[in-house]
């Protein structure tokens, strides 16, 4: 079962468990992105299937739980990659003096409640309500959680307080739940993507004109190998998680892919 299976990552994710010979459930709350995932999957020689799913309804979790038991049995793996950030819970300002130089600035006071409190729920609760459902399959049975966290839940980026606090959460949960399914046969783990381009950060990366931003510039200075990963290079911590053969000891870490970015201090 893979949440947030619609969008690049998560349906990349789906497409390489697939072709790993995987029957994957396609989550997403986007049901047209989530079946033209399934229908390349199914083009492509694999099994998989697409469910409209919101992961901050339990209730909604609970009917395609029932669905995806009745297509294709009890759940062995659960990626639990829907969450994102949000425009209103973003300043505008990597820091405070700033405001004085920016138009219409958007500060830290400025922070809409509601936005904070979606992307936390999106990221949080949108990880926790999954495993509640999906866990219950796997008792027992050797079965696999893994959460996508972020390089900011190491090092919080400048602007977005409210998704890097959400990301740290998802590390400390990743570790309470390994930790409280260590003797259920259920291994929980994730990964921390660093930096790759997508479509929720493109524009903050590049101009409309292709070139990239101060932004990029100082995310680039900052990574080691110098330059953004390609999607494909977070499969490979992917596979290897959730293989039970190559790690099977190996509960409650969180793996960065980041170019070394955590790695550098800057100096």
């Amino acid at each position: 079962m893979i949440t947030g299976a619609g969008g690049a990552i998560c349906g990349m994710f789906a497409e390489k468990l697939a072709a790993a010979g995987g029957k994957v459930a396609v989550l997403d709350l986007n049901g047209e992105a989530a079946q033209k995932v399934a229908d390349k999957i199914t083009a492509d020689g694999g099994t998989a299937k697409a469910y409209v799913a919101n992961v901050l309804d339990r209730a909604n979790l609970d009917q395609v739980h029932e669905q995806i038991l009745a297509d294709f049995g009890p759940c062995d793996v659960l990626i639990n990659g829907a969450g994102g950030n949000n425009p209103r819970a973003t300043t505008d300002n990597e820091f405070h003096y700033e405001a004085e130089t920016i138009e219409n600035c958007k500060t830290f006071f400025d922070l809409d409640k509601d936005g904070v409190e979606f992307v936390f729920a999106l990221n949080w609760l949108g990880t926790l309500l999954p495993s509640q459902v999906f866990a219950a399959d796997m008792i027992g049975r050797k079965g696999n959680i893994l959460n996508i966290a972020s390089m900011n839940a190491y090092t919080p980026l400048t602007k977005i307080p409210a998704y890097s606090g959400a990301k740290a959460a998802i590390v400390n949960f990743t570790q309470w739940l390994a930790t409280y399914f260590a003797k259920s046969d259920i291994r929980v783990n994730a990964i921390a993507p660093g930096f790759f381009v997508g479509n929720q950060n493109r524009a903050l990366l590049f101009k409309e004109d292709g070139t990239p931003t101060p932004r990029t510039e100082k995310i680039l200075a900052g990574t080691p190998m110098g330059r953004f990963g390609e999607l494909e290079e977070l499969v490979g911590a992917v596979l290897f998680l959730i293989n039970n053969d190559a790690a099977g000891f190996i509960t409650g870490v969180c793996i960065p892919i980041d170019g070394g970015y955590a790695a550098y201090s800057g100096v």
